[in-house]
């Protein structure tokens, strides 16, 4: 018998707050400031097939693409109860390689019928710089590469593994307690839903998870039926991948007939020597957040969607990326771009659903060296929030992580008791919001103040290309990377490694969002 709309609606409640609570867990138990305070971290559940049925509302960039983990793992292994599996191979399942996967396969009566996964970006990884976000030209430059691999077989711990994963990274400590927290959440996933089965029953439990991803998928084609039939094209341009290619074409071609969408990404450019490539995990979580985007609140979160969505990424390119490319910075940067040129192709159909360009970077910053205070090496990762681009009716709202992000700002007090830094300002970027009926959001002004020399990697976009307005909306500011050393100022590139001495003052100002109409 199906399930009614009521016992829907309470399963998708059940199960999301399954991964609500795993990532708590994660966040609790987590030791780095990356995971305690930014909650760069997700978390979701997975039928046995792979299918994702059930997330919390983490970062878009890992739900949109775990279900490539998940299905990796099921093509690798025979699984039992007790395994915890590992991965960050982008090419198997990843996203880049501080974004580590574990995932758990959880049995009932002897039987594999669902997995759990919490998916963390930790701070270092190794690589040839502090913080694994490094200029790179092969991913042998970024850190250790885990193809899917078992870190408990059968309940029992590979400490060879372990600690060979530990010894790549700066900071074992911290990487260590980070590990353990993701375990936690697992284990905490898996008793709630052998919980929720013990209540209700598995075929009730399977029956929902299944009916959740019909649901969602008629909820989609609604959307997509709502769009006028048509092809919709949009072009847009990254900066530079950090190894001297520039004006970095992100094209895209949105055919919308009966229900369906077809997302092409023709024309766009070819792999790049940089890193700013991205494996296909990642441009399909981009056009997954960008037509969720579309959707009304109540549809659930879970790969439903994707059977409306047919997405199209030559092999090879900066969107489709194979092994050894160089992809630190396309899960972070290039997806931004991959949201940007699918809102702005929809804008053509649609001008008021769609929002104007928002900051159209996350500003990575990553530095390293030794802390003073303990003698030991130090890694740092953060993302910098910017302005969100303007929106019929309403103004883009100010210093917020957009799109791809949806990480927290990290607090001062926070940063300055872990690490040998001062933050020496921080505050809106006024007047960086662009200008139109509808005003783009001002970006951020965050200074750090070093008090110890390190080594600094930028990867930051909308340097050179401006967030774009619609209908005669203004360009939102671009951003700007400073260096204040000795009270003198220079700028850095949108990408660069540096060495900073005790006293030097980076500044980053973030880029402000597009307008929407003309005055």
């Amino acid at each position: 018998m199906p399930l009614s709309p009521f016992e829907l609606e309470i399963f998708q409640n059940i199960l999301s707050s399954i991964a609500e609570e795993m990532g708590m867990v994660l966040v609790r138990a987590g030791f780095s400031p990356n995971i305690k305070e930014r909650r760069d971290l997700s978390c979701a559940i997975f039928q046995a097939n792979g299918e994702m049925i059930a997330q919390a509302a983490h970062i878009p960039v890992h739900l949109g693409s775990m279900s490539f983990a998940v299905r990796a793992v099921l093509e690798e292994f025979e699984l039992n109860e007790g395994d915890v599996l590992i991965l960050n191979d982008p090419f198997k399942g990843g996203t880049h390689l501080p974004d580590i996967t574990c995932i758990s396969p959880v049995f009932l009566d002897h039987k594999l019928e669902f997995f759990v996964a919490s998916r963390a970006h930790h701070a270092d990884v190794g690589g040839i710089t502090p913080g694994s976000m490094p200029l790179s030209t092969s991913i042998h430059e970024e850190g250790i590469i885990i193809s899917p691999t078992k870190l408990y077989a059968k309940g029992k711990l590979n400490k060879p593994l372990f600690q060979n994963i530990l010894s790549y990274t700066r900071d074992p400590e911290e990487r260590e307690g980070d590990f353990r927290a993701q375990i936690g959440a697992l284990k905490l996933g898996e008793k709630r839903l052998k919980a929720v089965v013990q209540k209700y029953s598995i075929e009730k439990v399977k029956e929902a998870g299944r009916e959740l991803l019909n649901y969602s998928e008629r909820i989609m084609r609604k959307v997509i039926r709502e769009i006028p039939e048509g092809v919709y094209r949009f072009e847009d341009f990254l900066d530079d991948d950090g190894a001297g290619t520039e004006g970095i074409p992100i094209k895209v071609s949105i055919t919308i007939s009966g229900g369906e969408a077809r997302v092409d990404f023709d024309g766009s450019s070819p792999k790049l020597k940089g890193c700013l490539n991205t494996p296909l995990s990642v441009t399909t979580a981009a056009v997954l957040y960008s037509f969720q985007c579309l959707a009304p609140s109540e549809m659930p979160l879970n790969s439903g969607p994707l059977r409306a969505i047919d997405i199209h990424a030559q092999k090879g390119s900066i969107l489709n990326a194979n092994y050894p490319s160089a992809v630190a910075g396309g899960n972070v940067e290039t997806s931004q771009r991959i949201v940007d040129v699918v809102f702005g192709a929809l804008s053509r159909a649609m001008p008021t659903k769609i929002q104007a360009g928002s900051s159209g970077s996350m500003s990575n910053v990553t530095f390293g060296g030794v802390n003073p205070r303990t003698g030991k090496g130090f890694a740092y990762y953060e993302t910098i929030a910017g302005g969100m681009g303007g929106r019929f009716g309403k103004n883009g709202v100010s210093g917020v992580h957009t799109h791809m992000t949806n990480t927290l700002n990290t607090p001062i007090e926070a940063i300055e008791r872990e690490l040998p830094i001062m933050v020496d300002t921080y505050t809106l970027r006024k007047g960086s919001g662009a200008d139109g009926k509808y005003k783009g959001g001002d970006g951020i002004v965050r200074s750090y103040k070093f008090l110890t020399k390190a080594i600094i990697s930028l990867i930051t976009e909308r340097r050179r290309y401006a967030p774009y307005g619609i209908l005669g909306g203004k360009p939102g500011k671009k951003g700007k990377n400073i260096l204040i050393r000795n009270k003198k100022s220079r700028e850095i590139p949108p990408k660069a490694t540096f060495e900073v001495k005790k006293g030097d003052v980076l500044r980053i100002e973030t880029p402000g969002g597009g307008g929407w109409g003309k005055r």
